[in-house]
C-alpha cells in the first residue's frame, strides 16, 4: 500500500499539492495546487463534464454563487442540523459563518457547505428557461466549505474543497432504474481515470447512517493509504429538498403538478486527486537501480509528452527539439520541453511527473528524422518517424 507521507513529498517536491500558507506555519485543512496538481485537477473536471454533461441531453451546466441568502440554509435544515458532536457531548455547525454589510446592519450568511443548494433553488429558473421534459439533471463544479474541527490525512478532510455534484429530477415510481443507471456511470467513471477496480468499494448505508433526506445511499469507498474510506456518494433524496423549498414541477403535456424525486451522485475533487495519485504511486527497479514513478493515466497526466535535446550543449540538437517541441503543441497543448540535467535525471524527473512517454531528439534525427521515445511504465525505447509521434502520443 502506498505510503501517505511518500506521496505527500513527492507531491510537493514535484510541484503537484503544497500546504496552504507555509511561510506563516501553514493553515489546517488548505492546500495550494501547483502547476501540475492543478492540470491533473483541470483533467480530472474536463472528463467528468464530458462524460456526465456534455455528451447527454438531459443536463443543464450551472455554477450558482457561493453565498446565498441564509433562509436557504434554514429551509435545507442545514443551519440546525449541520453538525458534528464535541466531545462534552454539545452539537457544533461545521458551517462557516460571516456577514454582509456593516456594523448593527451587516446580516449573518454562510460559506456554502455542499454545491446541491446552489442547484435547487435554481430549479424553477431551468424549468422556465429551458422547459426540460423528466427527467432532467443539474450539473455543478465548484467550491465548498466545512469547518471541520480535524482535518487530516492530507488532502482527504479539509476545510476548503471542490465538488462535482448532479441533482437529477425523476418521476417518483422511477427513481430505482435511475439510481441504477448512475451506480454503473460511477463505476465507469472511475475507471476513466484509471482508479483499479479492486480498490473500490461498494457500500450500503444503512437507515440509521444515512442522512436526513435519504431513502436509500451507496457510499464508493476507496483503498487509501490510511485505510477505506469514503470516495463518493449516490444519494436517493426523494422529495425532500424541492419540498423544502416549496418548489414543484408543471408537467407540459398532461397539465399537472408534481414534486420531482431527486438522484444525487457527489463527486469530492480532491478526494479524486488523492485516490489517482495513491493509486498511481509506483516503486520498483528499472536498469538495476530504484525508481520511484506516477503510473497515471494518460488522460489525467498533467503532461503528456516531454521533448529533450539528446545534448543541452548542441545548438542542432536543441533547435530541432525546439522545432518538434513547437509543433507538437499546437497538437498537444499538455507538453513540456526538458533540457534541465543529464537525459537519465530528466527521465527520472518526469517518471515522478506521470509523463507517459518521452521523446529524444539525437544525431540520428538530423539525419533521417526520426526519434527515440521512451514509454514510462516499462522503460523500453523505440524508435519512431517524426510523422507518427502525435498517433502515438493522442488519447
Amino acid at each position: 500500500m502506498t505510503n501517505l507521507e511518500q506521496l505527500t513529498s513527492l507531491t510537493k517536491r514535484r510541484g503537484f499539492i503544497y500546504p496552504g500558507s507555509e511561510i506563516y506555519g501553514g493553515l489546517a485543512g488548505t492546500f495550494d495546487y501547483g502547476p501540475y496538481g492543478l492540470a491533473l485537477k483541470n483533467n480530472v473536471k474536463k472528463l467528468w463534464w464530458q462524460r456526465f454533461v456534455q455528451t447527454r441531453e438531459d443536463m443543464y451546466g450551472l455554477d450558482a454563487a457561493i453565498l446565498m441568502n441564509k433562509k436557504v440554509w434554514e429551509a435545507s435544515g442545514h443551519a440546525s442540523g449541520f453538525a458534528d458532536p464535541l466531545a462534552d457531548g454539545t452539537r457544533f455547525n461545521t458551517m462557516f459563518q460571516t456577514s454582509i454589510g456593516v456594523g448593527e446592519t451587516a446580516s449573518t450568511a454562510y460559506l456554502r457547505p455542499e454545491t446541491a443548494q446552489g442547484m435547487f433553488v435554481n430549479f424553477k429558473n431551468i424549468v422556465d428557461s429551458f422547459h426540460p421534459k423528466l427527467p432532467f439533471g443539474l450539473a455543478q463544479i465548484g467550491k465548498a466549505f466545512r469547518n471541520e474541527i480535524a482535518p487530516r490525512d492530507f488532502i482527504f478532510r479539509l476545510r476548503e474543497l471542490e465538488q462535482m455534484e448532479i441533482e437529477y429530477f425523476v418521476r417518483p415510481e422511477n427513481w430505482e432504474e435511475h439510481f441504477e443507471h448512475f451506480r454503473l456511470q460511477m463505476h465507469e467513471w472511475m475507471k476513466d481515470i484509471g482508479l483499479q477496480a479492486d480498490h473500490v468499494h461498494e457500500l450500503e448505508v444503512s437507515a440509521e447512517d444515512r442522512a436526513h433526506y435519504s431513502k436509500r445511499t451507496i457510499d464508493f469507498e476507496f483503498d487509501f493509504p490510511f485505510g477505506r474510506k469514503e470516495l463518493y456518494g449516490l444519494a436517493y433524496r426523494t422529495d425532500y429538498d424541492l419540498r423544502a423549498h416549496q418548489l414543484d414541477y408543471q408537467d407540459e403535456e398532461t397539465k399537472t403538478k408534481l414534486v420531482p424525486h431527486v438522484i444525487e451522485p457527489s463527486f469530492g475533487i480532491d478526494r479524486t486527486i488523492l485516490a489517482i495519485l495513491s493509486d498511481a504511486y509506483t516503486e520498483d527497479e528499472l536498469g538495476g537501480e530504484p525508481r520511484t514513478y506516477l503510473k497515471l493515466n494518460s488522460a489525467v497526466a498533467p503532461i503528456k509528452a516531454a521533448v529533450f535535446p539528446l545534448l543541452k550543449n548542441k545548438p542542432d540538437l536543441v533547435n530541432k527539439a525546439r522545432e518538434v517541441y513547437q509543433n507538437l503543441k499546437q497538437q498537444i497543448p499538455e507538453i513540456m520541453f526538458d533540457d534541465n540535467g543529464n537525459i537519465g535525471k530528466r527521465y527520472r524527473r518526469q517518471d515522478e511527473i506521470g509523463t507517459p512517454h518521452c521523446l529524444t531528439i539525437d544525431f540520428q534525427t538530423l539525419e533521417d528524422n526520426t526519434v527515440t521515445i521512451r514509454h514510462r511504465d516499462t522503460g523500453e525505447q523505440e524508435r519512431i518517424v517524426m510523422s507518427e509521434i502525435a498517433n502515438k502520443l493522442i488519447i
